[in-house]
């Protein structure tokens, strides 16, 4: 007969709850702060939201949400009001970048969004439907989501998630529980419950580098379509890498530089000219402008079950 301990203490739910409460509100005032109200200036009116990244006033958002303005004017949750120009934005992934006229003050941390699960928590923070600094929270609900950008490609590499997000939090930051940016809050899909999108953290670090850089983002183009997926073991060992997540190849666009170079859907990306691709946004960063017209080595697991090189043409998108 088995034996049953009858001192054994029920699991204080409560504890629980409390720790979970002050992990959420931590993060919060880590990064609400640095949370701003923005309002397009001259031309079509509307507003968002967006956070400050630097201490000298570099403020992320969606290119949705500044549109077509040059100004936007930016107010911060202690009420402090100034205006700010657009640097740059990017239709093709949604991101657009301003400056500040002064500093906004308290400035949030971009993180790194290939390391979430999910399940992870997931706040965020916004001004939905003109209600200012609001949180919600959630958790990660997928990694690795398609969508399409307004300019019709694909967006690749978006977290879903189930916190609430109205108009007025695009632009907004999604936060870890640790008080890191994860993602900036994108869209929602009308009519559903609980299913809400939010653009990496890595992608949007690497639009903001390039608009500081060129002013605009530069990309070659290979002309695939892809998913964040856990890399089968099998592969691993094949391949010989520790590597735990890879991209697998859902769609080649006919006559792109993938077609030509041989890639076929199903196949694996395990590495770009010696870099390993964990994710879709590591294919994003390599990626960049500086690859158009240049022989690039892609490492694949194809599948014919080979490790195979294949070398390819990126063009100019």
């Amino acid at each position: 007969m088995g034996y049953m301990d009858k001192d054994i203490a029920p699991q204080n739910d409560g504890a629980l709850i409390d720790a979970y409460s002050q992990s959420i509100a931590a993060a919060v005032d880590i990064v609400g702060p640095a949370v701003s109200r923005i309002e397009r200036v001259g031309g079509r009116q509307g507003h968002g939201s967006g956070f400050a990244v630097s201490p000298d006033g570099l403020i992320i958002t969606n290119n949705h949400v500044v549109d077509d303005a040059k100004v936007v004017r930016i107010t911060t949750p202690d009420g402090f009001v100034t205006e700010g120009r657009v640097l740059g934005r990017d239709v093709d992934t949604d991101i657009a970048l301003i400056r500040a006229n002064t500093s906004t003050g308290a400035w949030a941390k971009l993180g790194d969004s290939q390391r979430l699960r999910r399940g992870h928590i997931a706040i965020a923070i916004g001004n939905p439907l003109g209600f200012e600094w609001t949180v919600t929270a959630g958790i990660v609900s997928a990694l690795g989501r398609s969508m399409r950008a307004a300019s019709g490609r694909p967006m690749e590499d978006v977290i879903q998630t189930d916190a609430a997000l109205n108009p007025g939090n695009s632009g907004g930051p999604l936060v870890s529980s640790g008080g890191e940016v994860i993602g900036v809050n994108t869209a929602v899909i009308q009519g559903a419950q609980s299913i809400a999108f939010a653009v990496a953290s890595n992608t949007a670090n690497f639009v903001v580098s390039e608009i500081l850089r060129y002013g605009q983002v530069r990309r070659a183009f290979i002309g695939i379509a892809g998913d964040t997926i856990v890399l089968p073991r099998r592969v691993a060992l094949a391949a010989g890498t520790t590597q735990t997540t890879s991209v697998r190849i859902r769609r080649v666009e006919a006559d792109g530089p993938a077609a030509k170079g041989g890639l076929q859907e199903g196949d694996y990306i395990l590495a770009i000219d010696g870099s390993p691709v964990g994710g879709v946004d590591d294919i994003v960063r390599l990626m960049d402008g500086s690859r158009i017209g240049r022989d690039t080595e892609i490492l694949v697991f194809s599948v014919a079950g080979r490790i195979e090189k294949k070398i390819l043409l990126p063009m100019a998108r």
